[in-house]
């Protein structure tokens, strides 16, 4: 395994243990990425730690302080850290068991592989991922991450789990303060069934591999023009908002040319789940 875990320690479940690592599992390596430079003199810009009374300073030199009062700081090293000791912090203890459906996409965040550490503890690991296998819900416990202690939900994953940071709640907005304010409008039903008809028209199964970055691929096609001296400018028309005058017109030309409809999904009919 090439890449270095984010974090090590044991799973729990009521009286079995076993050590686990988690790592990340989503990756930014292919991003675009920028530098500042200094146009006059084509100089990348570098930001230094800087006091106001003795001037620059190492990062290494540095610590944390929390303002309890204005210019006034309680100071904390890494090892001050550490002694913030939870359970949580080299454990994530398996509390509940709650089905997919109860939590609200809003909550999931970033995903982890949760891998068993090589010996002893893989036989305990399989005794637990088969555990909530046969269970078939999601595993909630908590976790120190990053300095701050995470609810985790839990799900099997071929031979190991993922494991989904899920967001507090007060991190979560109210979905109220932004929908309150959209006007009930009555659809008309006709509209409604041509544009299921549309939705027929592009169903399909859910693969991941056929997205891009079409941003981050015109940055590069961008980037190779300006290399060559050009300007790299590409003008993009925005779409006309469609007004309820053409809306019915719109909906049938968005018909036009794609051969035979399928029929609407039927109301109750079971959804197909992505692959």
């Amino acid at each position: 395994m090439a890449t270095r875990p984010t974090w090590q320690g044991h799973l729990k479940l009521s009286l079995v243990t076993c050590p686990v690592a988690l790592y990340t599992a989503t990756s930014s390596a292919g991003d675009v990425r920028f530098h500042l430079i200094n146009p006059a003199t084509n100089n990348r810009i570098r930001m230094v730690t800087t006091d106001p009374d003795t001037g620059p300073v190492e990062r290494s030199d540095l610590v944390k302080g929390y303002e309890v009062a204005k210019d006034e700081y309680v100071l904390f090293d890494e090892a001050d850290f550490d002694k913030v000791r939870l359970e949580s912090t080299k454990t994530i203890s398996i509390d509940q068991f709650v089905d997919e459906g109860d939590i609200d996409r809003l909550y999931w965040d970033d995903p982890f592989y949760v891998v068993p550490e090589k010996g002893v503890g893989v036989e305990a690991f399989a005794v637990i991922r088969e555990a909530m296998k046969t269970a078939g819900k999601i595993a909630l416990g908590q976790l120190v991450l990053r300095g701050k202690e995470r609810q985790l939900a839990l799900e099997v994953h071929g031979k190991g789990l993922v494991a989904y940071t899920l967001r507090a709640h007060d991190e979560v907005k109210d979905a109220d303060d932004f929908f309150d304010d959209i006007p009930e409008v009555k659809a008309d039903a006709d509209m409604v069934e041509i544009a299921a008809r549309i939705i027929g028209q592009k169903e399909a199964d859910f693969d991941p591999t056929r997205f891009h970055d079409r941003y981050d691929e015109a940055l590069r096609e961008m980037i190779l023009i300006k290399q060559k001296g050009g300007k790299g400018v590409v003008a993009v028309a925005e779409p006309d908002d469609t007004n309820v005058i053409d809306l019915m017109a719109a909906l049938k030309a968005s018909l036009k040319g794609r051969g035979a409809a399928k029929p609407a999904p039927k109301k109750g009919a079971p959804k197909k789940k992505a692959g």
